[in-house]
């Protein structure tokens, strides 16, 4: 039986973690070519490298002194909070990096909370070291407090702390000491993360985590908790109602480096995949055959978002995606379910549409953006928040916000944060600039990121994470100014566009392809305006009096997809095709939305 170390790596959204799995990746040997090294590793699926977002959480071993060190890397975003704590459940240790000059955020004592709860040994990697105005000493200060708060346990508040910069790939006990390697963090993992007990018996194994492949389907992944599971063993399966199937190992895998390796036997305290097991759920056990002992499943946080999916009827579906029918995104959907834990998929109004719930706006729009990159084309509703009766009484989600700005820009945020139901709970300064806590409502926090930042000239960082149900706050004031809408559909000309200024911002370009009922800008008013932007100019062979103005447009606004799904009303949709993205109006013709408003 070789020695086994499970660890977890826990950091808020980039502080580094993935960059510095990477190194330790390096370190084990598992790259000999030059060429691999720069590009992330580990962050393979496209969004998650364009985004610089950690989403799905991966498994990597390395073998370092003849002990196996499996690591686990966590999404840091709360909105994937399905994913960090069955995560979590897999390992006996944590890394907690941190930011040498930003310190712990908030995101950083979500997953760092549930690690503690589970009871888990955490060392402190205090990173980038190397910045100019770092304070490593300060930031250690400020963890050692952050864990008070969450009532560690005297042998978790005695954890070691190593100072180092994993962009350059050094580690050391002293931040005034570069070395040139990271083994002072390896010995450091070796000698403070306990080794998994071996517990001797009938074999029990909580799954946690899936892999699919297309020859053998679902690969169901966990840590065998006890006793020894074999290949070709019979076993059963515990479902969370405790009903139970009978099943058999076909294959079995451990991790070794990025891939994974075939095995006869795992023991005790690995962490291994199994094929051939078939109708699991995340959550479930796999246990000895004849006297089944099931583990207590997987405790999932409920939804606070939900959004209606339906399919594309706008003038220009199945122009550009593929997958268009209400079956092709039915079973998208249901596809999506056996991996993503805490999304939750419903009956919409009629058969065409679905309401789909996840963890916030981030969430789900990382699902309709892998959508749109394979082909499909659908349109999504305005995100509500998904309400509770307790005691007859409303419940609303309630998230903790943090902004940091600028002092002189501090007064306007409490102003803006405020008038949407938010209560200021704590402020501090560090330096010239303001850190702001408040307990706010998920629902005044749809749209508020993009008023954040203009107040504060783009200076501000913001970060929610959903902390409970509490009694309705009240009504709160949503986007005031109409929208202004299309007329008629056609290609846009700037010479209408140029007429039609004064009125209010645009988000279309000169020669887009527009339909009647489309979105187009904003209107300065209340009320929503329709007009033509596809009027061009009439050519005649009459000479003009005076010398034609030519048209000066101001740029249109674009928006992020996480910003379209926040600006638009009610009676509004955002379109998503594989290679666009429109807001319409739900009704396209006037006279039928002049009807509806009756």
């Amino acid at each position: 039986m070789q020695n086994i170390r499970n660890i977890a790596i826990i950091a808020h959204v980039d502080h580094g973690k993935t960059t510095l799995v990477d190194k330790m990746l390096l370190a084990g040997h598992l790259f000999r070519n030059s060429k691999d090294e720069g590009e992330l590793i580990l962050d393979n699926n496209d969004l998650e490298r364009e985004r610089g977002i950690t989403i799905l959480s991966k498994n990597v071993s390395i073998d370092y002194k003849g002990t196996k060190i499996n690591i686990i890397d966590t999404p840091g975003h709360s909105d994937f909070g399905g994913e960090v704590e069955r995560v979590l459940n897999m390992a006996d240790g944590c890394l907690l990096l941190v930011d040498a000059f930003e310190g712990p955020m908030p995101q950083t004592r979500f997953v760092l909370q549930k690690a503690l709860q589970i009871g888990l040994k955490p060392i402190v990697v205090v990173n980038k070291v190397d910045k100019t105005s770092c304070r490593p000493e300060e930031v250690n200060e400020l963890v050692f407090d952050l864990m008070c708060n969450l009532n560690a346990t005297e042998d978790q508040l005695n954890f070691p702390t190593i100072y180092g910069s994993a962009k350059n790939g050094w580690m050391s006990t002293d931040w005034r000491k570069p070395t040139d390697n990271i083994i002072a963090l390896l010995d450091c993992i070796i000698e403070t993360i306990p080794a998994p007990t071996q517990l001797e018996g009938t074999p029990q194994m909580l799954i946690t985590s899936l892999d699919y492949s297309s020859y053998t389907g679902r690969i169901a992944v966990g840590r065998v908790h006890r006793g020894t599971l074999k290949e070709g063993m019979n076993v059963s399966l515990v479902k969370r109602d405790r009903s139970i199937q009978k099943a058999k190992i076909k294959e079995l895998h451990v991790f070794e480096g990025l891939g994974r390796k075939r095995t006869t036997e795992v023991s005790s305290g690995d962490i291994c995949a199994l094929v051939g097991i078939d109708g699991f759920e995340i959550g479930d056990t796999v246990c000895d055959f004849d006297n089944p002992e099931p583990l207590t499943p997987i405790k999932i946080d409920e939804p606070t978002m939900s959004m209606t999916f339906t399919i594309n009827d706008s003038p220009f579906f199945g122009k550009e995606g593929k997958l268009v029918t209400s079956r092709h995104i039915q079973d998208r959907l249901m596809k999506e379910l056996d991996k993503n834990l805490a999304l939750r998929v419903g009956k919409g109004k009629d058969e065409k549409s679905w309401i789909v719930s996840g963890r916030g706006v981030l969430h789900l729009s990382v699902l309709i953006e892998t959508m749109r990159r394979e082909g499909y084309e659908l349109q999504v509703g305005q995100p509500q928040v998904i309400f509770k009766e307790i005691d007859g009484k409303k419940y609303e989600p309630i998230e903790e916000l943090t902004v940091n700005v600028p002092e002189e820009y501090s007064s306007k945020i409490i102003d803006m944060v405020t008038r949407r139901k938010g209560e200021m709970i704590m402020m501090t300064s560090a330096g010239s600039r303001v850190n702001l806590e408040f307990d706010m409502p998920s629902r005044g926090i749809i749209g508020l990121r993009t008023n954040i930042l203009t107040a504060s000239a783009g200076e501000a960082v913001m970060a929610h994470r959903f902390k409970e149900y509490q009694p309705y706050k009240g009504d709160i004031v949503r986007r005031s100014n109409g929208s202004i809408v299309a007329m008629e559909g056609g290609t846009v000309f700037a010479y209408a566009l140029d007429k039609l200024q004064d009125r209010g911002k645009f988000f279309v370009f000169p020669q887009d392809e527009i339909y009647a009922g489309q979105v187009v800008g904003e209107n300065v008013h209340e009320k929503d305006l329709v007009v033509n932007v596809t009027k061009s100019k009439k050519l005649t062979n009459m000479r003009a009096s005076g010398a034609d103005d030519k048209s000066h447009l101001i740029p249109p606004v674009q928006f992020s997809l996480e910003e379209a799904l926040e600006y638009i009303k009610e009676d509004e949709y955002v379109e998503v095709t594989p290679k666009s993205m429109r807001m319409r109006k739900i009704l396209l013709d006037e006279n039928e939305r002049k009807r509806a408003g009756k």
